[in-house]
């Protein structure tokens, strides 16, 4: 028994149970669900174009073969008939038509590519796949942008555990779906139930962070941190699906994700207790008053046309490789792993960085960096020639993230009240206005018009946008927040914010008279 109770004091529970409060547990938790959502959100984009298209395809085979093929079951009964036609239809019969007849459409309709790669035509069931995928893919961030002013006022009343531990329940059974879901309309279905569950998941964990890290350093630090799990799950999401849907099946990485999202749920439901409703001490201030703040505007607005450009590539480029490029499935995926990897590089470089360099200014570079990654995308030859286009949008949208994402905290403690449930649900509705109007819109485009066009008009929208991030160089603070800070007997849970030119300091032990 004695060996059993040491075992049972160094136990994982035991250890949880000691850093239950722990912010790095917290961070932990938060960095996980951020992956695994974002698996899911890329695992099915090399796996649904070329999914679909298949369906499709071997359905308008079925029914040109009941065209032209006789309806007899019988192949003897199939030459008598052939003969009858024959000998009354045509003159000159011979005996080598009759044999030839039912042998000569074998090899237009049933056999593959001989290069053994998936190379359909450029017509027109390839161009309306362009349509369906976009809007397949649109609605997961279409239904997230509809949640998400719920969700924000909610974590303020009942707190961030609750609705983490939803957005968990609510991704398991996407994750399901699209394992066994083999209709467009079941696999729009949990594309569109996805959605719930990630803005559950992405407003309640960005407020945790915000709630816990005080610091506007410590914080930016925490939130790139979680973005570094959200760039994970961009990263391994699209190879990972890739590969499994080539070697194993469509079913299997659904399978494998809806497993890591249970032992997530059981480290969710041990820590944070969700069963407990803690609102916020304090009244945050109304969403639509956030809403029309100017400077939460711009951030917000960063961060839709940043990543509308990746969200227009997702559904487009595949299809567009298979019209050009003549790829492999696998190789559908692994296009979109030089923006993932540059991604993970640029939200850990720039969540350190940007507080130095300027957030304002890490976001205007990454906004231009991004435009003119995007306008080099078409002149792509090859796979290969994929590799230094998307490594750019990748790196870029890594800068504009790590950089947006604390300043709307940092907006929220300078110009309204510190509570950030609903500053994170804008910031989460403007990153799913990109993945909503990207994929819908760009889907559309691209058939009318071509993706070289597609890409050339959100190109220049992300470079004319960039200037603009210039107006939060310095940002003013709100006249009653300066009272606040001025008054020695007002407690803040926020402290040391710092402008260009100013400095703030905030929190319980702060004297105004004591010497600097």
């Amino acid at each position: 028994m004695g060996l059993f109770d040491a075992l049972r004091d160094f136990s994982l529970l035991t250890w949880l149970r000691e850093e239950r409060q722990s912010r790095r547990l917290i961070l932990f938790i938060v960095f996980i669900a951020l992956l695994l959502d974002n698996m899911l959100l890329t695992v099915v984009v090399p796996i649904i174009p070329s999914y679909l298209y298949t369906v499709d395809d071997e359905a308008a085979q079925v029914v040109r073969n009941n065209s032209i093929s006789p309806l007899s079951p019988s192949g003897t009964f199939q030459s008598i008939v052939s003969l009858y036609d024959n000998t009354t239809r045509l003159t000159g019969f011979t005996p080598q038509m009759s044999n030839a007849g039912p042998v000569t459409p074998a090899p237009t309709f049933g056999t593959p590519p001989q290069n053994g790669s998936d190379c359909p035509k450029a017509d027109d069931q390839l161009l309306n796949e362009n349509v369906r995928v976009g809007l397949l893919f649109a609605s997961k961030a279409t239904v997230q942008l509809i949640t998400n002013p719920f969700i924000g006022p909610l974590t303020n009343r009942i707190g961030y555990q609750i609705p983490m531990f939803a957005g968990f329940c609510i991704m398991f059974v996407s994750t399901l779906m699209f394992a066994f879901s083999s209709s467009y309309t079941l696999l729009f279905l949990a594309r569109s139930l996805q959605g719930v569950g990630s803005s559950c998941s992405s407003v309640a964990g960005m407020g945790m962070l915000a709630s816990v890290y005080t610091d506007d350093e410590e914080r930016g630090n925490a939130i790139g941190i979680a973005l570094g799990g959200l760039a994970m799950g961009v990263l391994v999401g699209p190879p990972f699906g890739s590969v499994m849907y080539e070697f194993v099946g469509k079913t299997a990485p659904f399978l494998i994700l809806a497993v890591l999202a249970v032992l997530d749920g059981a480290l969710q439901l041990f820590v944070l207790q969700p069963s407990k409703v803690e609102p916020e001490n304090q009244k945050g201030t109304a969403l639509f008053t956030l809403m029309k703040d100017p400077y939460i505007l711009i951030a917000a607005g960063s961060i839709c046309f940043a990543n509308m450009a990746i969200a227009m590539l997702e559904p487009a480029l595949p299809i567009w490789m298979m019209e050009t490029m003549c790829p492999r499935k696998w190789q559908l995926g692994v296009a979109f792993v030089p923006a993932s990897i540059s991604y993970l590089i640029g939200t850990n470089i720039f969540a350190v960085l940007a507080h130095k360099m300027g957030r304002w200014l890490c976001s205007l570079i990454g906004m231009l960096l991004v435009g003119v990654s995007i306008l080099c995308v078409p002149f792509a030859k090859d796979i290969y020639g994929l590799i230094v286009p998307n490594f750019g949008v990748g790196f870029a949208i890594g800068m504009v993230d790590s950089s947006m994402m604390p300043i709307m905290g940092y907006l929220v403690d300078l110009r309204h009240v510190s509570v950030y449930g609903s500053v994170y649900a804008i910031a989460d509705v403007a990153f799913c206005m990109g993945f909503a109007l990207g994929p819908s819109a760009g889907g559309a485009i691209a058939r009318s018009i071509g993706f070289p066009w597609l890409m050339t008009i959100i190109g220049v929208i992300d470079i004319l946008f960039a200037p603009l991030c210039y107006f939060l160089r310095n940002p003013p603070a709100n006249e009653e927040k300066m009272a606040i800070l001025m008054d020695s007997n007002c407690s803040m849970k926020t402290r040391s914010y710092s402008t260009q030119g100013s400095s703030y300091q905030m929190g319980d032990d702060f004297d105004p008279e004591s010497p600097e």
